[in-house]
Parts: structure tokens; sequence; C-alpha cells
């Protein structure tokens, strides 16, 4: 579908009818009220577009370096790696306790109990459980 061609006149006439309408809009006071602010503060907003572009061109600069790509790579996975590690360990370990737990059908008694209690680790678990409990109360005591 083509257009006719508008005659010279009436692309002048548009032309005119838009920069009245610009011109309407800039005799708005709280237009030109903005208008007077921004321009007094050029300046200002110089500085900060410098400061945003320079900004820019580095951060530009560092996503394309390839050296600084890998060695940020390369410090995370650092960081990372003994985390993961640690809980993979906890997992793994857990697995295992719950198998072994699950294939022990044997009733723990009143002295099996007591002999559990003698063992370190559960002594160790047993005062992080009371502490743990008495930081619960005094924070709720604190509420």
């Amino acid at each position: 579908m083509t257009t006719a061609p508008q005659p010279q006149g009436a692309e002048q006439a548009v032309d005119a009818q838009k920069a009245q309408d610009v011109l309407d809009q800039l005799m708005k006071p709280e237009i030109q009220q903005s208008l007077t602010t921004l321009v007094d503060n050029l300046p200002k907003l110089t500085e900060m577009v410098t400061t945003l572009t320079a900004a820019y061109d580095f951060a530009a600069g560092l996503a394309k370096d390839q050296v600084f790509i890998n060695d940020t790579k390369a410090g995370i996975v650092e960081f990372f790696t003994p985390v993961v590690d640690t809980a993979k360990g906890l997992a793994s370990a857990a697995i295992e306790a719950g198998d072994r737990a699950e294939a022990d059908t044997q009733t723990v008694g009143l002295f099996g109990l007591l002999k559990m209690l003698k063992d370190p680790q559960v002594q160790k678990t047993l005062r992080y459980t009371q502490a743990f409990l008495n930081v619960l109360a005094e924070r709720q005591q604190q509420r």
C-alpha cells in the first residue's frame, strides 16, 4: 500500500503545528521552572555523566578482559571449594548414619543409653544442645 505524497505546503503546516505545540509546552510555568533547574545543575549533571561514562568504560573493559574473568572465577572457586567439600562431607555422613540406623534393629536399653552418655561425641553434642537451648531461652526473654 502506497500513500500519495503530501504537498510540500502540507508538510510545512504539520512542522509549523509541531513547533507551535513545543512552544506552547515551553510557555508553561512548571516547564520553565524545570528548565531553569536543569540549566542551573548542568555542571553537576556533566560531572555525573562523565563519572558514569568512566565507570561504564571501566566495567565494559573488565567484562572483556579474559585474564580478569579467569582470575575472578578462580577466586570464587577457591573460596567455595572448602565450603562445598564440607557440605558434601556432612551430607555423606548424614546419609551413612541414616543407613546404619536403618540397618541396626537392636533395641537401645537403659544400660546402652548410659554407655552412650560416656562417649565424648555424645557429651559434646549434649553440651552444644544445652547451650543452644539456653541462647534461645535468653532471646525469647528479651522479647
